[in-house]
């Protein structure tokens, strides 16, 4: 068990210093598989969409877990494998980069540019949007995102080891390419939604706790942060980006939601926190926060991973 936590670890680290794989990301390669099963069986019901989800996920989680019991006896192995795979499927470093682009162009005034940086974070049109519409949109796609991308798929390594990280990485990753609510997808992508709902909620709560608790490293005050959390998450149409986006609200001060408009669809969010609109300077804010709840996620998770296992012994 030590191994695994040892692997987050440093796997943790790995994405922190060197980012994503510059080249034959094992994500992307998953994405080019999942679409071209997606070509040849889709139809337009649940039971298609479930068969689907199940063999991505299921041949996903059991590579993982094989190479787990492969490694049992050899923990030095185990500890590389474990690394390698965190290194694969955490985001952090890249969520952050991306963030603080976005904050540049808009420190030079630059509105087209950090237009199109933006489109790297979210995908709601940002064509018209000023500069405290596209802080906000960042301030957000950071908040989720840290959940997603650095604290679920950590306590899924931590309590599934390498077949829980990979297990987590692939469902996220068919919520994000059929798990939306386009037409092609509403039924296909059910089940690929559902389970992603289902494997976040533990995650977005911790990030929202941590969050809260974190607050005063952003000259925020956790009582703020507990209180748009638990007002205002419920409001959110999304039941584990809620918790977490009310939260980072809260600890930095400012409100989220409102209008967002994906193409030809337009939602009208409710509002999450009662402070100030988010402006430029909050992004640097929140992807400093961000980066400690990553690192208190990083603590539980090594602290889960390396408890002692309990045997059971013939009697």
């Amino acid at each position: 068990m030590r191994s695994r936590a040892i692997g987050l670890v440093l796997g943790f680290a790995a994405d922190r210093v060197l980012g994503d794989p510059a080249r034959h990301h094992p994500v992307a390669a998953f994405g080019q598989v999942a679409v071209a099963l997606e070509r040849r069986v889709w139809a337009d019901d649940r039971r298609t969409g479930i068969a689907y989800a199940a063999a991505l996920v299921g041949s996903t989680a059991a590579a993982g877990a094989t190479a787990d019991r492969a490694t049992a006896h050899h923990p030095l192995v185990r500890t590389l494998l474990t690394a390698t795979a965190t290194w694969a499927v955490l985001g952090g470093r890249s969520l952050g980069r991306e963030a603080r682009r976005v904050q540049a162009h808009l420190a030079r005034d630059d509105l087209p540019a950090a237009r199109q940086q933006l489109t790297h974070l979210v995908g709601r049109d940002p064509s018209h949007l000023d500069a405290g519409e596209i802080s906000r949109a960042t301030v957000e796609s950071v908040a989720e995102n840290t959940s997603d991308a650095v604290v679920a798929p950590l306590l899924a390594g931590a309590v599934g080891g390498i077949g829980g990280l990979l297990a987590y990485r692939a469902a996220n990753t068919l919520d994000a390419m059929v798990g939306h609510r386009s037409e092609r997808h509403r039924e296909f992508g059910w089940a690929s939604a559902r389970l992603d709902d289902v494997l976040n909620l533990a995650p977005a709560r911790l990030s929202a706790l941590l969050a809260a608790v974190l607050a005063p490293v952003v000259a925020g005050r956790p009582a703020d942060a507990f209180e748009a959390w638990t007002r205002d998450a419920r409001r959110h149409p999304s039941p584990n980006a809620g918790p977490v986006e009310a939260s980072f609200a809260g600890a930095l001060g400012v409100q989220l939601g409102g209008t967002n408009v994906y193409g030809t669809r337009v939602e009208h969010r409710p509002t999450l926190g009662d402070g100030r609109p988010a402006r430029p300077a909050d992004i640097t804010r929140a992807v400093r926060l961000a980066d400690l709840v990553s690192l208190g996620a990083l603590a539980v998770s090594a602290g889960l991973a390396a408890r002692p296992s309990r045997r059971r012994h013939p009697r």
